[in-house]
């Protein structure tokens, strides 16, 4: 998979205000304002700026944080992980390997009985294709 630049403004163009902040600034969405129930059905969720696959429904839980909730990407090589000490904090970055969009962050603290992990993404980043 190539990876995908576009200038500050191509990506402006293309994506909502919110997305742009989320995606290109590293913001965050407002927890509980997106999709983040869990629903029934396969499907897919994208990257909302390349397209490229990234999580898969039947991988998403209720985590009761806001926003939602994986415990494991589509494959290892749809996302990547940095060290992100902003605010303060030390955590986990989560990327679209693809085009470096900011998705959200994953934590240690997912289901006990799968991975463990806690990907906790914007849904503002995420674009669902279901059936697929």
């Amino acid at each position: 998979m190539s990876k995908i630049t576009k200038t500050d403004a191509e990506w402006r163009e293309q994506l909502t205000p919110e997305q742009y902040r989320v995606t290109r600034e590293q913001g965050t969405e407002r927890p509980f304002t997106g999709d983040y129930q869990v629903s029934e059905g396969q499907g897919i969720y994208h990257c909302i700026c390349c397209g490229a696959p990234l999580f898969e429904n039947e991988h998403k839980f209720e985590a009761h944080c806001g926003w939602p909730s994986f415990d494991r990407p589509l494959a290892e090589a749809s996302v990547e992980e940095h060290t992100d000490t902003s605010h303060g904090m030390r955590r986990i970055e989560v990327t679209c390997k693809r085009c470096d969009a900011h998705l959200g962050h994953v934590f240690p603290d997912g289901p006990s009985d799968t991975t463990g992990q806690r990907y906790c993404i914007n849904s503002v980043s995420l674009d669902y294709h279901p059936n697929e």
